[in-house]
C-alpha cells in the first residue's frame, strides 16, 4: 500500500511538473479590417472601379438625354392632337406620330435598363473578384507570418458576429501584429497610389457588390 502511495505521488508530481514546463500558446491578433483598408492594392482599386462607374453612368446619361428629348416631343405632339384648329386629317397625322414616338421611347428606356442592368452586373462581378483577391493575398501574409512567428492562433479582432458583437472581446498577451503586416503589404505601394489613412472605405462599404448606377441619372 505503503509502495502505491508513492508511485501516485510521484506520478503527480511528473505530470505536474511536464505541465510547468509545457510552453504557453503564443498568440496574436490583426485587425483584417485596417489591412484592406489601408492595402494600397484597395486603393487602385477603388480608382479603376470608380472610373468604370463614372463610364457607365455617363453612357447612361447620354441615353437619358435622347429620351427625355423623346417625352418631349410627345408631349408637345400631344398638345397638337388637342388643337382645335387642326383639321382631322392633320390630327390623325399627328397622332400617328405620336403614337410612333411613344414606341420609340418605350423601346428606348427598355433597351437603356437593360444595358445599366447588364453593366451593373458585369461591375459588381469584378468588384466580388477583386475584393476576393486582395483578400486572399492579406490572408496569405498573415499565414506566412503566423508559421514564421510560431503563433498557435491570430485572431482577426474586427470580425463581428450577426449581432455585431466582436468575435474576439478579450486575449490575454496577445501581440497584435497588424502594423507589421501593414508595412509589409505597402513596402511596393507606388508613391501615387498613396491614401492617407481612413480616406478608402472599410471591407463592408468598398469593392462591395451593389447597385453602382442611378438608373434615373441621378436627376
Amino acid at each position: 500500500m505503503t509502495r502505491r502511495i508513492i508511485a501516485i505521488a510521484m506520478a503527480a508530481l511528473f505530470l505536474g511538473n511536464a505541465s510547468a514546463q509545457q510552453a504557453p500558446m503564443k498568440i496574436a491578433t490583426v485587425d483584417m479590417a485596417q489591412l484592406f483598408k489601408e492595402y494600397f492594392k484597395t486603393a487602385i482599386a477603388q480608382q479603376e472601379i470608380n472610373v468604370e462607374k463614372a463610364r457607365i453612368q455617363k453612357d447612361n446619361n447620354e441615353k437619358l438625354t435622347t429620351i427625355r428629348q423623346i417625352e418631349s416631343d410627345i408631349r408637345v405632339l400631344k398638345q397638337q392632337t388637342e388643337d382645335p384648329s387642326l383639321s382631322d386629317q392633320k390630327k390623325a397625322q399627328v397622332y400617328k406620330e405620336y403614337q410612333s414616338k411613344y414606341q420609340e421611347g418605350i423601346q428606348l428606356d427598355k433597351e437603356r435598363r437593360d444595358f445599366v442592368g447588364r453593366k451593373d452586373k458585369a461591375l459588381n462581378e469584378k468588384i466580388a473578384l477583386r475584393m476576393r483577391g486582395i483578400l486572399d493575398e492579406i490572408r496569405k501574409l498573415v499565414e506566412v507570418r503566423a508559421k514564421a512567428e510560431n503563433y498557435d492562433f491570430v485572431y482577426d479582432k474586427s470580425g463581428m458576429s450577426t449581432s455585431q458583437v466582436p468575435f474576439l472581446l478579450y486575449s490575454k498577451d496577445a501581440t497584435d501584429i497588424t502594423a507589421l503586416l501593414l508595412k509589409e503589404l505597402n513596402k511596393d505601394a507606388p508613391a501615387e497610389s498613396a491614401v492617407p489613412p481612413g480616406t478608402t472605405p472599410a471591407p463592408e462599404e468598398a469593392l462591395t457588390p451593389k447597385a453602382t448606377v442611378d438608373p434615373e441619372g441621378g436627376q
